[in-house]
């Protein structure tokens, strides 16, 4: 309990820190990507630095050039904001040419769980792609489809919907 207690302490840290940052950093330069097409924000937004991530880590990526992009109802192609991100990816993985990855696919709680797994594969398989074609070799770069069964939000609204939606890049 007490562990317990401490990480929620520490997450919301975390969270007053990231709000409380100006406005003018690199966040809100060519960020499209901060209002999806369902008008809900991205979490995981790059910062300015590391901080006290260890260069080539899931922290470092988070906090260099964000770790997820998100996709429209039904779709497994992406806007050129949520693009942008995935090139930025890219280019942190070129970088850091030891680092692998595994893109997780993931689908909001509507539809089938046979569909939602497919279309998880097929956001996966989207990103992937976009990473290769910017210079990531593609034995780097796993893909595994989670469908609705790892939602980040819990709740049957649209906000909810619109965050699920997505592909996220975690560092193996």
């Amino acid at each position: 309990m007490r562990l317990v207690s401490l990480a929620v302490l520490g997450l919301a840290f975390a969270l007053g820190a990231c709000s409380s940052s100006g406005g003018s950093d690199a966040n809100a330069a060519g960020r499209g990507d901060a209002a999806l097409a369902d008008g809900v924000g991205r979490s995981g937004l790059p910062g300015s630095g590391t901080g006290s991530a260890r260069p080539g880590s899931q922290e470092d990526l988070v906090a260099s050039v964000g770790d997820r992009v998100f996709f429209a109802t039904d779709s497994f192609r992406l806007a050129a904001d949520q693009t942008e991100v995935l090139r930025r990816q890219a280019e942190w993985l070129n970088r850091y040419r030891q680092v692998t990855v595994t893109i997780e696919g993931h689908a909001d709680e509507r539809g089938t769980r046979e569909y939602n797994l497919a279309l998880g594969q097929r956001r996966a398989n989207t990103a992937r792609d976009i990473l290769v074609s910017n210079g990531v070799a593609g034995t780097r770069v796993q893909t595994i489809s989670f469908g609705k069964d790892r939602p980040a939000e819990l709740g049957s609204n649209a906000e909810a919907w619109a965050r699920n939606r997505r592909a996220v890049t975690t560092v193996r």
